[in-house]
């Protein structure tokens, strides 16, 4: 593709296991590589969406409540996308939403304010990649266990093992692969959590949208995750506690006092066999 715009996952058996009709937060486990994805495509710049058919609606089987839970908590997996877009009606109610139809990528084109012909859509089935068609985006087929065979046959020249690797071939394709910058000697891996003000959830013609601002907070891997967060340790801790002050800007670094030598006078402590071979002071 000439020019890439934003990335739209699929949501079910692409970015999530397909739990069929799951209103159930606690039973989301993520894809292999579908963290990563996301990922990667916000490290080069763009915009990420979901577009997911969630037919268990429109037959009963769940409530866009639950829907909206799962969502969310895929969200809070992932580490946060930019909008979420899925079609509840059944598949004979014949809304222009529902995948292979484009309405649910056009919507999320919109929300993202990019054209569609820009998006990239990543899905595990015939459905996903035929919705990008009818929208003028570019589709891919991430194949598995019950993708049907004639579905990895047909779109064999479309397709990609996971998600991961059919974000890096589009960004590459699209000269947006970020660069690899060398991490520092002993610098402990970065990490990153999703903040922000909460998902709104509205209707937008037939598909239900949401959108909501999320930012990155990242914090030392050596740090311990508390209730509030990232917490800090070491020299950190005892700053962020109040016992060691960090000095005013051109100010003499402070000098903490260092131990004194021992006293001779001081009557010796018994000492084990081992230490004493080691000339060390036993505990």
């Amino acid at each position: 593709m000439s020019r890439l715009s934003a990335v739209l996952f699929d949501r079910d058996g692409t970015l999530v296991v397909d739990v069929p009709y799951n209103g159930d937060p606690g039973r989301v486990r993520l894809m292999p590589g579908a963290a990563a994805a996301v990922a990667l495509a916000r490290s080069a710049g763009l915009p990420t969406g979901v577009v997911s058919n969630q037919s268990g609606v429109g037959r009963g089987l769940l409530t866009v409540e639950q829907v909206v839970r799962v969502n969310e908590r895929a969200d809070e997996l992932l580490g946060g996308l930019d909008t979420w877009v899925f079609c509840p009606h059944a598949p004979d109610a014949g809304c222009a939403c529902r995948k292979p139809r484009p309405g649910l990528i056009h919507t999320a084109a919109a929300r993202l304010g990019v054209p569609p012909s820009e998006c990239l859509v990543i899905g595990d089935i015939a459905a996903d990649v035929l919705a990008a068609r009818a929208a003028g985006a570019r589709g891919v087929l991430v194949p598995n266990a019950a993708t049907a065979p004639a579905e990895v046959e047909r779109f064999a020249t479309e397709s990609a093992p996971d998600p991961l690797t059919a974000v890096r071939a589009a960004l590459t394709e699209a000269g947006l692969a970020p660069p690899r910058r060398p991490r520092p000697p002993h610098a402990p891996p970065a990490r990153t959590a999703p903040a922000g003000d909460g998902m709104r959830w509205s209707h937008q013609g037939t598909a239900v949208v949401a959108e909501g601002r999320w930012s990155s907070v990242r914090s030392s891997g050596r740090d311990a995750e508390g209730p509030e967060g990232p917490r800090p340790s070491g020299r950190s801790a005892a700053v962020a506690a109040g016992t060691r002050r960090p000095p005013a800007s051109g100010a003499a670094a402070p000098q903490w006092p260092r131990p004194s030598a021992p006293d001779p006078s001081a009557p010796e402590r018994p000492r084990s066999a081992t230490a004493r071979a080691l000339g060390r002071w036993s505990a």
